[in-house]
């Protein structure tokens, strides 16, 4: 009598996590990544630099915000105000 084949199954593949990028376009100049997120948690808040048109941003954030969101903030508060 030969054995059963198990029906046991591998476990799935882990997804690698990416990391969330620190450097986005300029919507003023369109260079890429020239715009470099800095995030203050002591203060509640987050500040957007263009290192080349030197443009800059600041907003306030809370425990929960990520660079993103401020950039994303950023780029509301440009199409508000056209």
């Amino acid at each position: 009598m030969g054995r059963r084949k198990s029906n046991r199954k591998p476990p799935p593949k882990r997804k690698n996590i990416e990391p969330l990028d620190l450097l986005f376009n300029c919507p003023f100049c369109n260079h890429e990544k020239s715009c470099e997120v800095k995030m203050d948690k002591a203060r509640n808040s987050g500040r957007v630099t263009c290192r080349v048109c030197l443009e800059d941003f600041q907003t306030n954030t809370n425990i929960l915000s990520e660079p993103i969101d401020v950039y994303n903030d950023w780029i509301d508060a440009c199409e508000s105000a056209n």
